[in-house]
């Protein structure tokens, strides 16, 4: 299984930063998105995330407190989370 760590800033600029990385490593099936150090998620990374969720074999999102937040606030929780991970 392939793994991704988010920066604690995930803004725009860090989204163009993790979509070319993003895209290798959902070719290589299941993947696992670190998300424990967010601080700040923005519009573009939850686009990527809900992108990430529903490509190839999918993705495993462990959260901070920070990024559940925001999954709640956008309405975003059920797509981005099992309910086991919550």
């Amino acid at each position: 299984m392939s793994s991704i760590t988010l920066p604690a800033r995930c803004d725009r600029a860090a989204a163009e930063a993790i979509w070319p990385e993003l895209v290798a490593a959902l070719g290589n099936g299941a993947l696992r998105i670190d998300g424990s150090a967010v601080e700040h998620v923005g519009q573009a990374v939850l686009q990527l995330l809900v992108s990430a969720r529903r490509s190839g074999g999918g993705a495993e999102i462990e959260a901070s407190p920070a990024l559940t937040e925001a999954a709640r606030l956008t309405g975003l929780t059920s797509e981005l989370f099992e309910e086991s991970e919550l």
